[in-house]
């Protein structure tokens, strides 16, 4: 696979400059703090093809639903994060010439590097103009992670062939718009702008969603480290303040802007203050200086890769795969503020209007349950524990009642607001997704106190849901559910979608065993439960085991596979083999109408199934499955790959798993799916972390213990990873000749490794030996 991106461990470096690349070196080099983030756009203006981005984490518009045909059930709006106003700019001219990369005459020695160690975006260049002066720039930037609502860039800037003046202008510009905006309207409306001495403020607030921003800028000059006396001139106008300046440079020396930013949003502070607020905080972060917030920002994500990092030996490309996703998935959501959740394309781009999907439940919960800790596990849980009553709203807009929840495909207050018929109204496997986060999150932590004080209530509005969702045919003599879409979207409107059939009965069963259990320990928990919800046990329950008795899965005993829908087999049974090049990726090649009257499949289906509840089922029936399905899969969503490696890891298929973990750990870097433009995978990247804990090192969790079953792909020499596992912490190494598993916590702890069973003492080890 091509790329421009040059491999090396801890940096994403690009060494070329050229305009096709840029919209894709925009996602790739993208920063964030986990409360606000951007593309990894130029500081100065650039008039290529280019998608400028700011955003800011929980603040979004409700953009109004565009179809052709309106539906009854239709969301009234797509919610969107949205572009923010921008701080990053440095504008600056030379003898007239406005400073811009893609109209200069030359861009010579250009290097752009994200440094993940670290947590920076640097960058430097040779530029000549075509007036012929030819300078230097070096950029540093970053958004705070010990301070989240601080951004800082130090820009440098060498004259090489000349002396002379430069004009320079420093902007907030609150001119911003969405590019995939549905009526090209702009979100921000104009409440105030101003400029003092080296200082620029503006604050807007969005239309509809009365989010009010507050983004504050000072600047300051250096020669030599010794800030120099310029007088800003101050530019105030609707939605826009800018600071100016005509600074006289010399050949050869170095010049040195530094521009901090301060962006306050009202999730944090009262609009009739934030102003005050935004100007205390500039100061503050002014006063701490450059050098202490890079210090700061080296700190942090030194700790933080102590807990996170994956190491791979022997393997490059696969290491800064791995380390990539990391890096933005901790860029996106560091969990300590419930109300946020994980875009799938977090701070990177527009797309998919930045919302919550039940991608976070189904990839990301496990890599933050090992990696962050409970705390910020059940921060992810406690979201959806508060958007329950949206939950019951939206179902109930579909025509369900008595309590059903159906948890929307896509929001960002709990209501649904996504505007797909094929999706919002079919694709309800969502629902399952939700319940067995809340299985997998108390399997992992052994946190049952959760279930009692949150998740029963949960469980039970799904499992309603289902109930209610189902119809008993008479020709079957079996409940079915028709009409849906299962994970593979490159079906619609299906009838008896198996992944979706087994994990309705799922939900029934594991909400009859939560109540059995909540009966059991808190009884009078239970008892207020039902009392709130108007839950009788004797009438329900009856009929969600019936259904779970009587439900009707599609199969096909004589190739001895689960059916991904009634009347797959109907469909013309080609392989991917069989495409050509100019193919694929589908979406772009084909109709829809062909992809839908074809077999392939976009995701793991059935396999997300036997992924989720793989022990129960034989390796066999997994082996026969995976077979069958995986070579009809063109893995064009970002989360099939990781799926298929982990199975593939688990039938020993360890080619196979290898071939699509890479693919999924360097999914944007290498563009596979030609679609990095739009911004990168952030909540599939988790499967990366997925393919190499679950998949390559088989770590598993079985009755309060974990499991390992590992092997090592034949690039490598070695890996290790560390995990949190009920308040331990393990690092887990995997080399061709051994498995070594250190306890880091203050208890000891059972593992089992290759099925036996060892006990680690704290802070002491065990090591296997490889047969």
């Amino acid at each position: 696979m091509k790329t421009f991106v040059k491999a090396d461990p801890w940096k994403i470096i690009q060494e070329t400059f050229h305009p096709s690349q840029q919209l894709v070196a925009e996602s790739l080099f993208s920063i964030g703090n986990g409360r606000m983030g951007q593309r990894g756009n130029f500081e100065e203006t650039y008039s290529g093809p280019s998608l400028q981005g700011h955003y800011i984490g929980g603040v979004y518009y409700p953009d109004k639903t565009k179809v052709g045909w309106w539906k009854n059930g239709y969301p009234e709006y797509f919610a969107k994060v949205l572009n923010a106003p921008s701080w990053i700019q440095i504008c600056w001219s030379v003898e007239g010439e406005e400073v811009d990369l893609y109209r200069a005459k030359a861009v010579s020695a250009f290097y752009r590097e994200l440094n993940m160690r670290e947590g920076y975006l640097k960058r430097s260049c040779v530029i000549t103009l075509r007036n012929g002066k030819q300078l230097q720039i070096d950029s540093l930037r970053f958004c705070s992670m010990t301070h989240h609502e601080a951004g800082v860039i130090q820009y440098a800037i060498t004259p090489l062939n000349f002396s002379g003046q430069i004009q320079l202008r420093l902007p907030v510009d609150a001119h911003v718009q969405n590019a995939d905006a549905n009526y090209q309207e702009k979100f921000w409306e104009h409440i105030h702008s101003s400029t003092s001495h080296a200082h620029a403020f503006v604050v807007a607030r969005t239309k509809k969603s009365n989010f009010t921003v507050s983004t504050g800028i000072h600047a300051r000059i250096l020669l030599d480290n010794i800030p120099l006396p310029i007088s800003f001139q101050g530019i105030a106008a609707e939605k826009y303040a800018a600071l100016e300046a005509s600074v006289e440079v010399e050949q050869g020396k170095t010049y040195v802007i530094e521009k901090y930013a301060a962006v306050l949003s009202s999730l944090n502070h009262p609009p009739s203050c934030i102003l005050q607020a935004t100007q205390q905080q500039l100061a503050n972060f002014v006063q701490l200086g450059f050098h202490q917030l890079l210090a700061e920002q080296k700190n942090y994500w030194a700790a933080k890769w102590q807990m996170m990092d994956v190491q791979i030996d022997g393997d490059v490309k696969a290491q800064q795969g791995i380390r990539f996703n990391i890096f933005q998935l901790h860029q996106t959501y560091t969990g300590d503020d419930e109300r946020l959740n994980i875009g799938p394309k977090g701070f990177t781009g527009e797309k998919y209007g930045g919302a919550t999907y039940w991608d976070t439940e189904a990839y990301c919960l496990p890599f933050y349950l090992a990696t962050a800790g409970q705390q910020v596990a059940r921060n992810l849980l406690l979201y959806r524990y508060r958007h329950l009553q949206k939950a019951i709203e939206n179902a109930a807009k579909l025509g369900f009642g008595k309590g059903a929840a159906l948890y929307p495909m896509v929001t960002m207050n709990g209501e649904e607001c996504h505007n797909e018929w094929e999706i919002t109204f079919e694709e309800i496997h969502r629902n399952g997704a939700i319940a067995y986060a809340i299985w997998n999150y108390i399997n992992y932590t052994g946190d049952e106190a959760y279930l009692i004080d949150y998740g029963l209530e949960v469980l039970i509005a799904i499992a309603r849901f289902w109930a209610q969702r189902v119809n008993w045919s008479e020709p079957k003599q079996q409940y079915v559910i028709l009409g849906v879409t299962g994970p593979n979207e490159y079906e619609n409107n299906v009838n008896n979608n198996w992944y979706t059939n087994y994990i309705a009965c799922w939900c029934l069963e594991y909400a009859h065993t939560a109540i059995e259990y909540v009966k059991q320990k808190a009884p009078e928990k239970f008892s207020a439960i039902c009392a709130h919800i108007a839950f009788d046990e004797t009438q329900e329950i009856p009929q969600w085991e019936h259904i779970r008795q009587h439900m009707y899965f599609p199969e096909e005993p004589s190739l001895g596979i689960f059916l991904q829908q009634e009347g797959y087999l109907d469909k013309e049974q080609l392989l991917v083999s069989e495409l050509t090049p100019e193919d694929l990726p589908l979406y772009k090649h084909w109709s829809w109408d062909r992809i839908l009257r074809s077999c392939f499949i976009k995701q793991a289906d059935v396999l997300q199934g036997l992924y989720f509840f793989e022990d129960r089922f034989s390796i066999a029936q997994i082996r026969k499955n995976f077979y069958f399905y995986e070579p009809r899969t063109v893995h064009e969503s970002s989360l099939s790959p990781c799926i298929h490696s982990i199975l593939a890891a688990k039938i020993g298929d360890e080619q196979k798993a290898y071939e699509l973990y890479l693919r999924t750990a360097r999914l944007d870097l290498d563009d596979y799916n030609k679609d990095t433009a739009d911004g990168c995978h952030i909540t599939s990247m988790a499967g990366t972390w997925l393919s190499i804990v679950q998949g390559f090192a088989g770590m598993r969790v079985r009755r309060g213990a974990l499991h390992f079953h590992p092997f090592i792909p034949r690039h490598w020499q070695a890996y290790e990873f560390r995990v949190q596992f009920r308040g331990n912490w393990l690092r887990v190494r995997v080399t061709r000749k051994e498995i070594l598993i250190e306890n880091h916590g203050n208890k000891p702890l059972e593992v089992f490794i290759f099925d036996q069973p060892h006990w680690i003492d704290e802070q002491h080890q065990v090591c296997v030996q490889r047969v």
